[in-house]
């Protein structure tokens, strides 16, 4: 993608239960998006339907799907190389220090699990490296809510958990330039300016995204939900979670309305029209959020041209 970028891309995230159309809002927004600046939407569902909603194959890396969109879907074995590099730093000091640990014992501490989370971490990873990456907008396309939620929660948890290591790590180093200065003298501590230190690398960027996602000058979430039952229950516990966790919730879209716009007297569109205007009214009631509501599309909605159908219910005239 060509162009000048800005530094500090607006974030937009999309979450809600599963089977609600995350994906298609997500992508529909982004293409929406795509006309006012260079916009890229990201994937962080480990069971990926970015690349359907567009009609082409998607990977770890950003692709131009339209004019003005990239599109990505994250890899999951970025969080897990993520932990591994963190492992190895911690290896790395051990060995320093003259404890020996093998290739064996550094596999099992990898699979031990240090670090929870493995799609979580990757999907984090994949915000710190967009957040910034110069784009106008970013938007991002979450897995169903459970994962949402321990996305959000992750910061904190890792926060203490590389807390931790960072703290054995500067021990065990201290411990072993000590032991090291008895032999070799300030050259001991010499270190070389390619030493990196992953364990506050990752910690760095974490927390990073802990604050964006909690940022309202840049960051806004939109929980999708049907017109169903189950699907409001689960809406009303997200944004309940999202509130707690102090991540800034933009609205509710609900998608695929039926509005039985050509009048049929059958039963079932009287039906169904009277249960979803229902449902509506009670989303008024129950949430204290702006609602975007997104009419049943005739056929499915993968393609640009059905995406293109979907954007101005999610982007108004103004980019919000």
């Amino acid at each position: 993608m060509t162009g000048e970028r800005s530094a500090a891309p607006e974030i937009v995230l999309y979450g809600g239960k599963g089977g609600v159309g995350k994906t298609t809002c997500a992508a529909a927004h982004a293409l929406a998006r795509s006309t006012a600046g260079e916009t890229l939407v990201v994937s962080t569902d480990p069971a990926h339907s970015l690349g359907d909603a567009f009609e082409c194959d998607l990977d770890g890396e950003p692709r131009e799907v339209h004019e003005g969109l990239d599109a990505v879907e994250v890899d999951p074995e970025t969080g897990q190389d993520a932990y591994r590099r963190v492992v190895e730093a911690l290896a790395r000091e051990f060995r320093d220090a003259g404890l020996r640990l093998s290739d064996a014992d550094l596999e099992r501490l990898f699979e031990a699990g240090l670090i929870p989370g493995g799609d979580e971490v990757a999907a984090l990873e994949y915000v710190a490296r967009y957040a910034d990456a110069g784009y106008d907008t970013v938007v991002f396309d979450t897995a169903p809510t459970g994962h949402t939620l321990r996305l959000l929660d992750l910061p904190d948890v890792l926060a203490e958990t590389l807390g931790v290591a960072g703290d054995v790590q500067k021990r065990v180093r201290r411990a072993g330039r000590a032991a090291k200065s008895m032999v070799l003298g300030p050259a001991a501590y010499w270190r070389s300016d390619d030493d990196r230190d992953e364990v506050a690398s990752l910690q760095e960027r974490i927390a990073r995204v802990g604050a964006l996602l909690r940022d309202p000058a840049r960051t806004r979430f939109r929980v999708v939900l049907t017109p169903e039952r189950m699907a409001i229950a689960e809406a009303d516990r997200l944004v309940a979670r999202l509130t707690d966790a102090d991540v800034p919730v933009d609205s509710l879209v609900v998608n695929r309305v039926f509005e039985n716009r050509e009048g049929c007297s059958c039963d079932r569109c009287r039906r169904d029209a009277e249960r979803h205007a229902a449902r509506l009214d009670e989303i008024d009631e129950r949430f204290d959020l702006p609602v975007r509501r997104v009419p049943e599309l005739a056929g499915e909605a993968q393609g640009v041209d059905a995406l293109d159908r979907v954007g101005p219910f999610l982007v108004d005239t103004d980019g919000s």
